[in-house]
């Protein structure tokens, strides 16, 4: 693998074609786990280790999967490797696992790590496909984390469970409700477009 390729191919997804604030996938998860850090980071982690192993894994056999069949192979992958995650966080972190209830499983829809097989792992070896995937689970993950950081701060008061702001904080209640997702991620396009905007006015 050329070094160009692999820096070009890890850069995307954090700016340029990020799947959050550009392509706008994965929002059902922005909606829902983003109230709580700690669920956050965690659903994150399990985005993560899917994206990357599902495209590797892909890649590697996709000379061998007929095209009529793609898209189930495709979703057994994906959801073989959210099965794990589902096991391992039952095992050792059973209460986050009960907060997050069914997104966990909903990895599996998740159009972002079905994006990159269809775009990326299909047609790509599987080393590149491997920092394709973890470049774009980096994506998806900073972005909800710092979504979480605001609404569970503004909505709480604290971060990952301590008090951070004072009994002269009022929390926003609509922080760590559905609408205040909506609301930070409206808010984090529009600052990350307004400097894309301007950095290409500066660039003319």
């Amino acid at each position: 693998m050329a070094k160009g390729a692999v820096k070009k191919t890890f850069l995307k997804p954090l700016g340029k074609e990020n799947p959050v604030f550009v392509q706008i996938l994965g929002i059902c998860s922005t909606l829902a786990v983003t109230n709580k850090l700690e669920n956050t980071m965690v659903m994150c982690m399990g985005v993560l280790f899917t994206t990357s192993l599902s495209g590797f894994t892909l890649s590697l056999v996709r000379k061998f999967i007929p095209a009529r069949i793609r898209m189930m192979v495709e979703t057994l992958v994906i959801a073989t490797f959210v099965i794990i995650v589902d096991i391992a966080l039952r095992a050792y972190l059973p209460d986050v696992w009960r907060q997050l209830g069914p997104y966990v499983g909903l990895i599996i829809t998740n159009c972002i790590i079905m994006g990159r097989a269809e775009a990326f792992a299909l047609n790509n070896p599987p080393g590149l496909s491997l920092v394709d995937g973890i470049a774009t689970g980096i994506g998806y993950s900073y972005v909800l984390l710092i979504i979480a950081f605001f609404r569970e701060l503004l909505g709480t008061g604290e971060i990952w469970g301590y008090q951070v702001l004072g009994a002269w904080w009022t929390n926003w209640s609509i922080m760590v409700m559905p609408p205040g997702a909506f609301f930070m991620l409206a808010i984090f396009i529009w600052i990350v477009k307004g400097k894309i905007i301007q950095e290409a006015a500066d660039g003319k």
